[in-house]
């Protein structure tokens, strides 16, 4: 057996379809396109989305609000979630995604209010609500924000 006389099973190859090649062919003069209409012209595809010139959907849904390319979106970190750390430690993003409360920063880490602090804590370096910072000092500890 020689890579020359391999050939492919029989019945799982077949032969295609050659349009465009007279009418003894069975495909030929209008080369299986039908008579006339958008379809049947060369470069006649429609594009995605488009409805026959009627108004497109897209087009006819009201649009609301405003999205912003550059939306910063921030990891939020709970007051209940600092609760592991032991009084009089540093917190910042670092220690946070070592600790595994934080495993993406995004756009940065910020701290919210939600549960209770008990620990006095060093925040550095981390965005904080207003409501997270006087718990923060309400339990002895500081906030040093960016």
């Amino acid at each position: 057996m020689d890579l020359n006389s391999l050939r492919p099973p029989q019945g799982s190859t077949k032969n295609r379809k050659r349009i465009g090649r007279g009418t003894g062919s069975g495909h030929g003069k209008t080369a299986t396109k039908g008579h006339k209409g958008q379809k049947a012209r060369s470069g006649g595809s429609i594009k995605a989305g488009f409805e026959g010139g009627q108004m497109p959907m897209q087009r006819r849904l009201p649009k609301r609000g405003f999205n912003p390319l550059n939306k910063k979106i921030y990891t939020i970190v709970n007051l209940s979630q600092l609760e592991s750390f032991e009084s009089g430690s540093n917190i910042d993003a670092g220690v946070l995604v070592q600790s595994g409360i934080v495993k993406d920063v995004r756009a940065g880490i910020k701290i919210l209010a939600d549960g209770e602090l008990t620990k006095a804590l060093v925040v550095k370096d981390l965005r904080v609500s207003a409501a997270a910072k006087e718990k923060i000092q309400a339990a002895g500890g500081t906030v040093q924000e960016l």
